[in-house]
């Protein structure tokens, strides 16, 4: 059976953070992997928008850091529904 777009997003999701674990073990520090991995976002984000040789609009990059923002609030939502159950486990 065919794996949905969801599961492909959460295993290549889950690579990345692995692999920024892995620089992380190396001894690189956390701000660094962090840093490196937006810039990186943004320059495939570039690729995926312009190809090899466009770049973003004003427009674009406005839709790129909604995406962006959207994904923030999601990880943060997720994380405060993790803590409210965690403490209703421990009550």
């Amino acid at each position: 059976m065919a794996k949905t777009d969801t599961e492909v997003h959460y295993e290549c999701m889950n690579r990345f953070i692995d692999l920024a674990n892995t620089m992380k073990e190396e001894g690189i520090a956390t701000n660094l992997v962090s840093s490196a991995k937006m810039r990186a976002s943004a320059v495939y984000a570039t690729y995926v928008a312009g190809g090899n040789e466009g770049g973003l609009t004003p427009s674009g990059i406005d839709k790129v850091t909604e995406a962006y923002k959207q994904h923030l609030e999601q990880v943060q939502e997720a994380k405060k529904a993790q803590a409210a159950q965690a403490q209703q486990n421990n009550d």
